[in-house]
């Protein structure tokens, strides 16, 4: 197995199958591995757990939580047996991604349905990235009011002009050739993400201490009609599905191991050990914003101003976010932008608007590399999850609504998929029940979120 650890390695994420590459040693181990998992994991979506534990309970809110980790480390034990083919452990042939894992078990159609959903993911992501974005930089501006006029004041700001700064800011970042260009933003990302994300946690802890006692009940927050409580418990679920999975990343991740042991194995005790920790590290984030606040728990823990002091560090938090985000949307855009791309140059090779490249020099500035295609579908991109952001800036019933669409699908049915053919499981043996079982129970669960968050969506918008 060693002599084979300097073949081709895949760098962009998530879809690139053009094992073409300039060839790296594979040097990660079980370490690297739950660093790159944790990171992967821990973003955004975990400033919604609080708000998802108020509607569900200090019964079922842990549960939940528990029950998505417990699901997420059953999909990522069936992907990580995808990496090698035919032998999950000494398989001559690699998949250096998920949608070429998928297009080598699954065949082509499989692979455009996946890769469909795949970018409605990473589509998504950047719309739910661009209202939060906004929403933060708001609660910077509010901070700031709040202290100076009181926290009785009438602090309102709207949203729009921060989303389009937003936007015009990963246009210009979006003109970035390639991810390879990219790992200073994605090692500020993760550095950010911890840093609120803990700031979070503080905060709550504090708050808990300073009110000594615990708020919150076991049935969640009471509403008007039972109907009411459905619909927010099925955006919770959503909200908690949008935060956990990695699906997406784990089998270049994978590839990044060194072997022996077979790179499964060292997977596999990865990311259970990593999903042990984030969800422990969600429990907490969870538990203590639920705890501080009880039926007044905000959707964004952050951005709702349960918390107004010290008024510095909401501010510093909330900046974190920013530059967070800023970084977040470009990691899950770039991969999208490759693939379109490489299917214009494929289809247009004598194109010079698709292939031809441009120096533009700016005094005092570096030199900019501009191409004609990468500037006008880079920028309709990120102007369209602009507008869709401005549409329905609604934190948590997108997210849920993200969630919906996207667990099931990317987390479920292609890594059951995948494992029954690669196994060779025949029909009604016991394993192909309890996986089948398995994947319908998640499609349910799934749907009722999926339509709870929509409902939520609509709701929010008529009114």
């Amino acid at each position: 197995m060693g002599e084979e650890d300097t073949d081709n390695q895949i760098q962009t994420p998530l879809l690139q199958t053009n094992a073409a590459e300039r060839p790296l040693k594979r040097t990660g181990n079980l370490w690297t591995a739950m660093a790159h998992i944790i990171t992967g994991v821990i973003g955004s979506g975990v400033l919604s757990l609080a708000w998802s534990m108020a509607q569900l309970g200090w019964i079922a809110g842990p549960l939940a939580m528990l029950f998505f980790a417990a699901v997420t480390v059953v999909a990522t034990f069936l992907l990580c047996n995808c990496y090698r083919t035919p032998d999950p452990e000494y398989g001559p042939g690699r998949n250096r991604s998920y949608l070429e894992a998928v297009d080598m078990n699954l065949g082509k159609t499989n692979a455009w349905v996946c890769g469909f959903f795949v970018h409605l993911s990473l589509f998504g992501t950047g719309i739910a990235y661009t209202i939060t974005s906004a929403i933060s930089m708001r609660a910077i501006q509010k901070s700031n009011c709040y202290h100076k006029e009181g926290h009785e004041a009438a602090c309102s700001f709207g949203d729009t002009s921060y989303m389009l700064l937003f936007g015009v800011v990963q246009i210009v970042l979006s003109q970035t050739p390639d991810f390879h260009n990219m790992d200073w933003l994605s090692i500020l990302a993760a550095i950010m993400s911890f840093t609120y994300s803990f700031i979070g946690l503080g905060l709550g802890f504090a708050k808990v201490v300073g009110d000594g006692y615990v708020k919150g009940s076991i049935g969640g927050i009471s509403t008007s009609s039972a109907a009411d409580k459905i619909w927010l418990v099925a955006q919770a679920i959503g909200d908690i599905a949008f935060a956990y999975p990695y699906s997406l990343i784990v089998i270049e991740i994978q590839d990044t191991l060194k072997s022996p042991p077979p790179e499964n194995q060292t997977m596999k005790k990865a990311s259970t050990i990593a999903i042990v920790v984030t969800t422990l590290f969600y429990l907490s984030c969870g538990g203590f914003g639920y705890a501080a606040f009880g039926d007044d728990t905000p959707g964004n823990l952050l951005t709702g101003f349960g918390f107004y002091e010290p008024y510095w560090l909401i501010d510093f938090a909330n900046a974190c976010i920013v530059l967070h985000l800023l970084g977040g949307y470009q990691v899950y855009s770039q991969p999208l932008f490759a693939n379109v791309e490489r299917w214009f140059a494929d289809k247009f090779p004598s194109s010079g608007f698709v292939n031809d490249n441009y120096t533009l020099k700016l005094p005092l500035l570096p030199e900019i590399r501009l191409n004609l295609l990468r500037l006008c579908f880079r920028s309709i991109y990120v102007v369209s999850t602009t507008a869709i952001a401005m549409l329905f800036p609604y934190f948590n019933q997108v997210l849920g609504v993200l969630g919906g669409l996207n667990f099931w699908p990317l987390s479920i049915y292609f890594p059951v998929e995948m494992y029954f053919k690669q196994m060779n499981i025949e029909a009604w043996t016991t394993k192909w029940i309890l996986l089948r079982t398995f994947s319908m129970f998640c499609l349910l669960v799934t749907l009722f979120s999926l339509i709870g968050s929509i409902e939520g969506l609509i709701t929010a918008k008529l009114s």
